[in-house]
C-alpha cells in the first residue's frame, strides 16, 4: 500500500495523527509545511500514496499547496483537513479534483477510512498508468509495415484485403499479422482493437 503524506505545521497535531494513522497500519510520511513536502518532491520524484494537507499553514496554505501539486501534474488523491471550513473553500478545492475535504474535530475511524479509500484509487491509478505504459512500448516496438497492418486486422479486415490494400501477398500479411499478435500479447483481431481503443 502507498503512503500518506501528512503535511502540519502544528507538531502537536501532526505528531498525533502520524501516530492514529500508524496504529491503523499505515505508512505515514510527516512534513512540518509546503516547502518540506515540495522538497522531498525535488528529490524523490512523484510518489506512490495520498496527500493529507492541513489547510490553515503559514507561510505556505494547504490550498497553495494543492495548486503547486497540481502545477506538477500530481495525480494523487488530495485530502484537506481544516478546523475553519468555509463552503467556498471546500467547493473550489473539490472543482481542482480534491479527493476530499474532513472538518475538525473529525472521527479518527472515518479519517482513516477516508485514507484508505484514497490509497486504494491511487493503487488503481498506479496499476492503470503502469498497464498504459506496458501497451506504449508494445505498439512502439511495432515496424511501420507492421502498424499498417495491426490498423487494418483492427479495422476487420481479411488478409486478402489487406494483402491488396498494401500491395505485398497474402503470406507476407500472415508474416507482419502473427509477429504484430505476438509484440502485442494478443490472439485475435478483436484484443487489437481493444488494445487501440485503450491507447
Amino acid at each position: 500500500m502507498g503512503t500518506v503524506h501528512l503535511v502540519d505545521d502544528d507538531p502537536g497535531v501532526r505528531d498525533a495523527l502520524a501516530f492514529l494513522l500508524r496504529s491503523r497500519g499505515l505508512h505515514v510520511r510527516a512534513f512540518d509545511g509546503g516547502a518540506a513536502l515540495l522538497e522531498m518532491l525535488d528529490r524523490e520524484g512523484t510518489p506512490k500514496g495520498v496527500f493529507l494537507l492541513d489547510v490553515r499553514m503559514e507561510p505556505m496554505s494547504g490550498t497553495r499547496l494543492h495548486d503547486e501539486l497540481l502545477a506538477r501534474r500530481l495525480k494523487n488523491p488530495v485530502l484537506f483537513l481544516t478546523g475553519h471550513g468555509d463552503i467556498p473553500m471546500v467547493v473550489e478545492a473539490l472543482k481542482k479534483g480534491a479527493f476530499d475535504f474532513l472538518e475538525k474535530p473529525y472521527s479518527d475511524n472515518a479519517l482513516a477510512d477516508r485514507l484508505e479509500q484514497a490509497l486504494a484509487v491511487d493503487a488503481a491509478m498506479q496499476a492503470e498508468g503502469a498497464q498504459a505504459a506496458e501497451r506504449s512500448a508494445r505498439l512502439a516496438s511495432l515496424t511501420d509495415r507492421e502498424r499498417e497492418v495491426m490498423t487494418r486486422v483492427a479495422a476487420g479486415k481479411l488478409n486478402k484485403v489487406i494483402a491488396d490494400e498494401l500491395n505485398v501477398s497474402v503470406r507476407t500479411v500472415e508474416v507482419h499479422r502473427a509477429r504484430v499478435f505476438a509484440k502485442l500479447g494478443v490472439r485475435s483481431a478483436a484484443e487489437v482493437a481493444t488494445l487501440l481503443a485503450g491507447r
